[in-house]
């Protein structure tokens, strides 16, 4: 087979040089031996394995301790990471990737190997892994992951230590993109077999392979990670140490930041963002992410579509942007927002599906009467959840009053830590909550494959067959106009169906020292600390 070679030899440095936050300039920075950065993304993950991990917090905890194949750019490109290049097949389904000598945080080689058992862990079907989706374009991973074939059947696999050869089921324009994710990094295979269960539970048996180390893990407290010497690029690390207080208050953590203790908190209450922002120490720019309440489509009263459209047409969403988050998002007009480029016809994808989200009260009212609600009576008792977090809480009490209002109806509010919040949404038992998706690569499928039927991260238990075969067309096909076309079809379809209710479009809105450069974010929320530093 022709192979057409793709040496991709990026000057990596020129990424810090403008980077998304971090300013241009010469700047005078500390020594790596003594600088201490401090970030508050959230609270303490679910899991710091990067097979089981979803929440964005986790996400970028891990990216200081791991690296992928790939990583992204503040432009959310792919550029090389544990793989110094690779070789694609002119069909597009033959990738060979060669890996760099790099070693893991306990001192052992990575090896093809390890990223070979990493991928074939994630998609058995006895770990299942709700990002095992994300490596179905490799050929038998479906099949595998649900019981149809074998490990041996995947088509990734170790031809020597820094070899790896992956056959794709289907051409996949985005399968660069998807390697920079969690769930692709490699795990140390000798390490996870000694300890499956309990690796990545503590500080002392987590290993990594990434520019930072893991020293300490004080539970619901604070994460540190410190930088390795060892690390194949180390050279390009500036910083010394990584501690990241673990907090689900974001009033305690905007003091923090106010009294000098960290350096950037994520998502900083909306009633702070106008004195931030006057302070010069507020951060907004682009976000692949929804906001969005997730109903149940199998629980009453949201197994009714009439219901779910009537509570989504209820919505003042201008008002929810202006009042509630001070301009810190725009109100949704569809599922997938804003941000991602239409190969074809260089356009914003979003832009181009228009004004898919409609608000019509007296249609709302009208159809929960159709629905046999007729204001709000009859209804049975609805409860809201959401995770705790005081923007959240002020979003869901907005609507609760719109709702209430519009329709007639009663929604109670409740909310959980993260962790616990996470378990009673997958248990498919919650009837509504607040949930928010941000894309894990560049481009729209991030978003269409969510909702597919058997979607691992549907937990509104959305179904539609129509749906599934307009996101399938666009998998299987390397046309971007068939792709586009295809997601634009199913997006509709969802929105007509309302399987959920998408209610604004985010923006990164992050408190930052203005000290503090080089920080990398993509747009996905994911931040990269690889090359940040504190100025003097």
């Amino acid at each position: 087979m022709t192979k057409k070679k793709k040496l991709l030899t990026m000057v990596l440095a020129a990424l810090t040089a403008c980077s998304m936050f971090a300013g241009c300039g010469g700047n005078e920075t500390a020594k790596s031996d003594d600088m201490t950065i401090r970030a508050i993304f959230g609270t303490e993950p679910e899991s710091l394995d990067p097979d089981k991990a979803t929440g964005a917090p986790e996400a970028t905890y891990l990216g200081e301790m791991f690296e992928g194949l790939t990583s992204l750019d503040e432009n959310g490109q792919p550029v090389p990471a544990a793989a110094e290049s690779w070789d694609i097949s002119d069909d597009g389904l033959t990738y060979t990737f060669h890996l760099r000598a790099n070693k893991w945080s306990n001192g052992d080689p990575v090896t093809a190997q390890d990223f070979e058992f990493a991928w074939k862990r994630l998609m058995s079907p006895e770990l299942a892994s709700e990002y095992a989706y994300m490596l179905f374009p490799i050929k038998g991973g479906e099949e595998y992951n649900t019981k149809g074939g074998s490990a041996d059947d995947v088509g990734v696999k170790a031809i020597d230590d820094k070899t790896l050869e992956v056959h794709l089921a289907r051409p996949t324009a985005y399968f660069l993109m998807l390697l920079a994710h969690q769930s692709a990094f490699p795990v140390n295979r000798k390490v996870v077999q000694e300890h499956p269960d309990d690796w990545a539970a503590e500080a002392d048996t987590l290993v990594g392979n990434g520019p930072f180390k893991i020293t300490s893990w004080d539970h619901n407290s604070k994460i540190t990670v410190e930088k390795r010497d060892d690390y194949w690029d180390h050279d390009k690390v500036k910083a010394k140490k990584i501690e990241m207080p673990l907090i689900d208050n974001m009033s305690t953590a905007v003091s923090m930041f106010d009294n000098g203790d960290v350096d950037l908190v994520l998502d900083p209450p909306a009633a702070d963002a106008e004195r931030l922002k006057g302070e010069g120490k507020l951060q907004l720019d682009k976000n692949i992410g929804t906001f969005f309440f997730d109903t149940n489509n199998k629980l009453a009263p949201f197994d009714n579509p009439k219901v779910r459209k009537a509570f989504s047409l209820a919505l003042d969403r201008q008002t929810l942007v202006d009042q509630v988050l001070h301009g810190l998002a725009s109100p949704a007009t569809g599922w997938i927002p804003t941000g991602f480029t239409n190969p074809e016809t260089k356009k914003d994808f979003a832009e181009e599906s228009g004004q898919l989200v409609q608000e019509n009260v007296e249609e709302a009212k009208k159809l929960l009467a159709e629905a046999g609600y007729p204001d709000g009576k009859g209804m049975p008792p609805i409860t809201l959840l959401y995770n705790t977090n005081e923007n959240n809480k002020a979003i869901c009490e907005a609507a609760q009053e719109m709702w209430k209002k519009n329709l007639g109806v009663d929604v109670e509010l409740t909310n959980q830590e993260w962790k616990v919040y996470l378990q009673s949404r997958k248990s498919g038992t919650v009837q509504i909550a607040r949930a928010r998706w941000v894309g894990d690569y560049l481009d729209p499928m991030t978003f269409a494959d969510y909702l597919l039927s058997n979607g691992t991260n549907n937990y509104g238990r959305y179904a539609n067959p129509k749906y599934d075969e307009f996101v399938h067309q666009a998998q299987n096909s390397n046309d971007q106009g068939v792709r586009m076309k295809a997601m634009h079809e199913a997006e509709k379809i969802c929105i007509d169906d309302m399987g959920l209710i998408p209610v604004f479009f985010y923006k990164t809105s992050v408190a930052m020292s203005p000290k503090l450069k080089g920080v990398i974010d993509p747009g996905n929320t994911v931040f990269d600390f690889k090359y940040a530093y504190i100025e003097k």
